[in-house]
Parts: C-alpha cells; structure tokens; sequence
C-alpha cells in the first residue's frame, strides 16, 4: 500500500514531547522536524530515508539505539489503522499517561500489515543528546567478546548502543549519549 500521499505531521507539542504523524512520513524527515525543536525518536533503523513509519512499525525496527533508549514499541502511544473493511479505528492517545482500555494497538506492532494498514502515530519523544560517542574493539575469539560484555555489564558504564557485529572475529561496539561531560566521562 502507498503511503506517500500521508506523510504530514499532524500534531507536534514540544512542552508535552509527542508527536502525532501520518504513517507514510520517512523517519528521517519525521527526525529533521523534531531536530528544529531539539527532540528526536530515540530509534535508528537502516535506511531511514525511505524507510516510512508504517514500514519501521510494520518491521517492528529499532536498530542499536534499543539497547539504552529502547524499542520503537517503548516510545509509541497512540496508533490509528484502516482495517480490511475500510473501517478506521484509534488505539491508545496522545498523552504519554493513558491508562484507559486494553492496549490493542501493540498488536499492530510487528504484525507486517497483515491486520491491517497504520495511516497514523503517536509518538513519546527525548530530548536530543547534547555529546554522542561510539567505540569499537575488534576481538580475536567470541570467548574474548563474551569477556568484554561481561566486563561492560558489571561496570558503571550507561552505553546507548550496545552490539557485537557479526564478522569473522567479532567487534564490539559501545555508543554513549546525553550531557557531553558524562559522555566524556564514559568515554575515559
């Protein structure tokens, strides 16, 4: 199904930090919106420049960013979907506190369109990072991949991106976002 023609955002309230948009917007142009304001959707899938909200949320993509700032699934509220029928319905809202009913749009999240078309969403969004870093280290065996985890994992470290690339050896790869003196700090 051809999203192009809904691709507007709807409804951006920065004091609230949510945003509600069409489903055929592309992520990146969603994120160069926000950008103007400071604030972002923590997610960072492939191909961002074509790849639509419908498409991310269809995939269920969150790419390495999920680890510290969690899944596209975490930061979504409210969702609206065009049923087989042709009926519309709503799920969620666009607060970030909405307690009321079953949580019917998770159901959509993953499901590749197969329940139906998502026209629009609601999003939570985070203030952009003021310092983002990454580091790599390629390790020789998966044994002295497990170590370097395991040593991450018991520190004090906060990383946002947290993934072992899958190439002959393997390498490890640490990202660290938010105020630029504890960024440093991690980094050191």
């Amino acid at each position: 199904v051809d999203l192009s023609a809904l691709a507007r955002v709807l409804e951006h309230t920065p004091e609230d930090m949510t945003v509600t948009v069409e489903a055929g917007a592309t992520l990146a142009s969603l994120q160069q919106t926000l950008a103007a304001r400071r604030q972002w959707l923590p997610i960072d899938p492939p191909n961002s420049d074509r790849l639509t909200l419908a498409a991310l949320l269809d995939a269920n993509a969150s790419g390495p960013r999920r680890y510290g700032c969690g899944t596209i699934r975490d930061h979504l509220i409210g969702l609206r979907v065009a049923l087989a029928g042709g009926r519309l319905i709503r799920s969620g809202g666009k607060v970030v506190k909405n307690v009321a009913g079953y949580d019917l749009m998770k159901l959509f999240i993953g499901a590749r369109g197969t329940l139906g078309v998502i026209v629009e969403a609601t999003f939570k969004l985070l203030p952009l990072p003021e310092a983002e870093a990454f580091v790599q280290c390629r390790c020789e065996t998966l044994e002295v991949a497990g170590s370097l985890i395991t040593a991450v994992l018991d520190s004090e470290l906060t990383p946002t991106v947290f993934d072992l690339h899958n190439d002959p050896a393997g390498t490890l790869v640490l990202g660290f976002s938010g105020p630029r003196l504890a960024v440093d700090w991690q980094l050191a």
